[in-house]
């Protein structure tokens, strides 16, 4: 496809996406995450609020998986992806990087995401949930949260909030690579362009993906 193409009805709700600020991504992307049907809004973006400053904050970490390129993304609606076994990969998928690129361009969004920032947002988004995953981050994020499931005394118990840590990595690429809004922004408009011409046969769901 290419979004030369886009019908009034899919620019317009992009535009929608463009006057919404980038914590409501966040609050969006929790409510949609099983588990969190029911929650408060006030909570979920305080939740979304707390992740995204938390990534925000997160100091430059070297990426140590390996990365590989593909050119088949759109079929599978997917950006990137990051897997941890056998290797830790971060997989590439040219086509939707190509398609993201070129959506910028259509909207006039360069100031806000420099060309080549796409790849090196989505390297460093996913090189992050590594870090997020295991060791002391994991635990630092669930204390940022503050969702507590258990107290005895003086000692709490921090549950995971799910979703949080994709807000945190979205977070943590726009400000490393230093983007004007967050990538949920453009994740949410590339998502919005391929529904309004997906692919044959191809499913739609999140640009990113991750296998444990």
């Amino acid at each position: 496809m290419t979004v030369a193409l886009l019908d009034r009805a899919a620019l317009g709700a992009i535009e929608a996406l463009e006057a919404t600020d980038d914590i409501e991504f966040g609050v969006r992307l929790l409510a949609n995450t099983p588990t969190h049907e029911s929650r408060d809004p006030a909570l979920l973006r305080q939740w979304a609020c707390a992740a995204d400053e938390f990534g925000a904050a997160l100091a430059p970490v070297a990426r140590t998986a390996h990365v590989v390129e593909s050119g088949d993304g759109l079929a599978k609606g997917l950006l990137a992806r990051y897997t941890s076994r056998p290797v830790p990969t971060v997989e590439l998928y040219t086509d939707t990087l190509a398609l993201a690129e070129e959506l910028i361009d259509r909207l006039g969004w360069r100031h806000w995401y420099p060309a080549g920032s796409v790849r090196a947002a989505a390297i460093a988004h996913e090189a992050v949930h590594e870090q997020l995953h295991h060791g002391p981050a994991k635990t630092a994020l669930k204390r940022s949260l503050g969702h507590i499931v258990l107290r005895a005394g003086r000692h709490r118990l921090y549950g995971h909030v799910a979703g949080a840590d994709e807000i945190a990595a979205h977070a943590y690429a726009r400000t490393v690579c230093g983007l004007g809004r967050s990538p949920l922004l453009l994740t949410a408009a590339l998502a919005t362009a391929l529904a309004a011409e997906p692919p044959h046969g191809s499913p739609q769901g999140s640009p990113h993906g991750r296998k444990k």
